[in-house]
């Protein structure tokens, strides 16, 4: 548009995709800068904090191209705040500026974000309420009303300033910041607790979470899960002080645990340990009707080495679930066959009978399995299924490994 660079028309016409596309492609690489600070003053979280993922300098962005610190929390965008306060500029932002910047997110927070808009806003009329994505892992609720439009990230956006101005708050207040908020799947301040406590890796924080596997509200028992699975899986130091702890709790917790989204948590922990005990507890929910429980037993399977393979009881669950009703398990399934090392032929035939499977995903994951095994049947079934769709990563990663296979084999 009017003789500016790819990269800027995309940030300019909100295309996270496109943007993606380009900033892994490569193009531009000097153009990140000002895209960026173009990003910024149009509250684009999402598309500012990816491009500070591909090395985009926010110094290099201008007092004037800059939101203000409580312009940055009425948004109620995390991924947009916490771009204002990268590593290059957070000094630019005085203690006190914080500090008020803590106490406004706290009052949106509390007040609610609905109620805080009517008061700014007097309409009386209907709040339009939308999910939408704020980052690359996370969503958040945005809401529409007299004009205004402002996403209800406050409390991610709170925990943040605290942490930045070394403010311990309690596990108690933190877990009640993220259960407002437990009816939404995968909201950002759920996310942004969760993470922040399990950092902590201490036995207070440990004993709180671990005390919820009890309790009868099972929002509560998720938190104290998936707290548990962060702290073991976020503890890179020597001595791994939670592995053992961790895997005690899982493997009893696996066997008890009646709600859903609990029990998958529970599983994906049991996964993160490569020990037998943490496979025999996934065994028993392979046939669970449930597809999330299916998903999180085929990705939880480990290989034993010596050579590398996996037990028989896994083998046998794998090949079963590359054939589930569900095509998300049936993905799962083959991307953990075809990323592992074990090079029994049963698999690489389990993984060129699903290239004709219905969803593209489960056909792409058997194409990437099979090149990583170094079986010429990926090269055909990558070409039938044409080049990467539009702003795919999964796909172009797939894909990737089979042209990679042909290239060595026809450049020995």
């Amino acid at each position: 548009m009017d003789g500016e660079s790819a990269l800027i028309s995309a940030v300019r016409a909100g295309d996270t995709d496109l943007v993606r596309i380009l900033l892994h492609e490569d193009s531009d690489p000097d153009g990140r800068d000002a895209a960026f600070c173009l990003a910024v003053r149009m509250h684009a979280g999402h598309i500012a904090q990816l491009l500070l993922q591909y090395g985009a300098d926010s110094g290099q962005c201008g007092q004037e191209d800059l939101l203000p610190l409580n312009e940055g929390v009425d948004s109620g965008s995390p991924a947009l705040f916490e771009a204002l306060l990268g590593r290059e500029i957070r000094g630019r932002y005085p203690e006190p500026e914080l500090s008020q910047a803590r106490d406004l997110a706290r009052r949106w927070h509390e007040t609610g974000v609905e109620a805080e808009l009517r008061n700014r806003t007097g309409s009386r009329d209907a709040v339009v309420r939308t999910s939408v994505q704020d980052d690359e892992y996370y969503g958040v609720d945005e809401f529409r009303l007299g004009g205004m439009t402002v996403r209800d990230g406050h409390g991610a956006i709170l925990t943040y300033i605290e942490e930045l101005l070394g403010v311990r708050t309690s596990f108690e207040e933190l877990m009640d910041r993220a259960l407002a908020h437990a009816d939404q799947e995968n909201h950002t301040t759920w996310g942004s607790v969760t993470i922040l406590l399990a950092g902590r890796r201490d036995q207070v924080t440990w004993a709180a979470a671990a005390a919820l596997r009890t309790n009868p509200d099972r929002c509560r028992r998720l938190f104290g899960a998936e707290v548990l699975r962060l702290t073991h899986l976020f503890d890179d130091s020597d001595e791994d002080a939670f592995a053992g702890p961790a895997l005690d709790m899982f493997t009893d917790w696996s066997a008890g645990e009646t709600d859903v989204a609990v029990l998958t948590e529970v599983l994906v922990a049991l996964g993160e340990h490569v020990d037998p005990r943490a496979e025999a507890a996934l065994l028993p929910h392979a046939g669970h009707p449930d597809a999330r429980v299916r998903r999180a037993v085929a990705q939880g399977f480990s290989e034993w080495s010596s050579p590398p393979a996996f037990s028989g009881d896994a083998r046998t669950a794998l090949l079963r679930l590359m054939t589930d009703p569900d095509p998300v398990v049936r993905k799962a399934a083959c991307h953990k066959v075809g990323g592992g090392r074990d090079n029994d032929p049963l698999f690489t035939d389990a993984m060129a009978a699903v290239l004709d499977d219905e969803d593209r995903l489960v056909q792409l994951a058997a194409v990437y399995g099979l090149a990583l095994h170094d079986d010429e049947r990926c090269v055909e079934a990558g070409r039938r299924l044409g080049p990467p769709r539009r702003g795919s990563l999964e796909e172009h990663g797939y894909l990737d490994a089979a042209w990679r296979y042909e290239w060595h084999r026809d450049h020995p």
